[in-house]
């Protein structure tokens, strides 16, 4: 319920948002032109926005004749964890990372890179997979698939401010499309923001007592975290609001990575999976 209350706060903010710049922009027209796109881009993205993601990624649906291993590692979890079975999804790309999406348990989808199952043995990759279906199980996924596409629509608003919009009576540029493009950026981190950097934590720990296995996702996050350093993701690096989806930030480039990031110290998860496994609690 807590996050569903956050996700109709985020789509209201974002309408507030389109209204005042529609206002801005075009007057009482701008602003009821504004208020139907808002209200379109909203009903859009609660129905669509996961799959807008998937096909961001150019994501493939895999099944158990295809993918046997991967696909049966995750019906395994999905019993575990008294949830229904999500769709399975495949990036072919060298990067090692995955996500989970989706409006509520019963419509989920849980996606991973090709990389990651090259790097990751069978124990580790049931660890990160049993930690995106503690984001299912938290009801996680709605709130941060719309706001990645949230943070596009932003981008795009700034873009139509400048370039379609923004002109004052002088026939210059209305000095409010310059300021949207400056805090489009910030707007996007804002979103991030009401994605708690707590929740990886908690599908960390849910993710590990469905595995039974928290050191499993420990050293996953190790190689993960070794690899993707030297690996770039070019399509995270194209759509750098979707990084908090994902279980380790994909982001190449100091400022977007720290803009971006709403992940904690991988050193930090992993001292928290090693003192679970030591005494079966997970630390506050």
């Amino acid at each position: 319920m807590f996050n569903l209350t956050k996700t109709a706060i985020l789509m209201a903010a974002i309408t507030a948002l389109f209204v005042y710049v529609g206002g801005a922009l075009g007057g009482p027209q701008g602003m009821i032109l504004a208020l139907i796109m808002a209200i379109g881009m909203n009903f859009f993205s609660y129905w669509n926005s996961d799959k807008m993601v998937l096909k961001m990624f150019g994501a493939r649906q895999v099944d158990e004749q295809s993918f046997p291993a991967y696909y049966n590692v995750i019906k395994e979890l999905a019993q575990k964890a008294n949830l229904p079975m999500p769709k399975v999804y495949l990036i072919d790309e060298n990067a090692p990372n995955a996500f989970a999406t989706g409006r509520n348990p019963e419509n989920a989808a849980v996606a991973a890179t090709s990389g990651i199952m090259n790097i990751l043995n069978e124990r580790e990759l049931r660890g990160v997979m049993a930690h995106e279906l503690a984001h299912v199980k938290n009801r996680d996924i709605l709130i941060s698939t719309i706001a990645a596409t949230m943070a596009g629509a932003i981008a795009s608003l700034a873009n139509f401010a400048m370039f379609a919009g923004g002109r004052n009576r002088e026939g210059g540029a209305h000095p409010l499309s310059f300021l949207l493009v400056f805090l489009a950026p910030l707007a996007a981190s804002l979103i991030q923001m009401t994605i708690s950097r707590a929740r990886e934590y908690e599908a960390d720990r849910i993710g590990s007592e469905i595995s039974e296995d928290p050191l499993a996702l420990a050293s996953a996050l190790k190689k993960i975290e070794s690899a993707v350093q030297g690996i770039p993701f070019e399509r995270a690096d194209a759509h750098p609001a979707v990084a908090q989806m994902m279980i380790m930030n994909p982001l190449s480039g100091g400022g977007l990575r720290g803009l971006f990031s709403t992940h904690p110290a991988t050193e930090e998860r992993v001292g928290k999976l090693v003192e679970m496994s030591k005494t079966g609690t997970y630390p506050a």
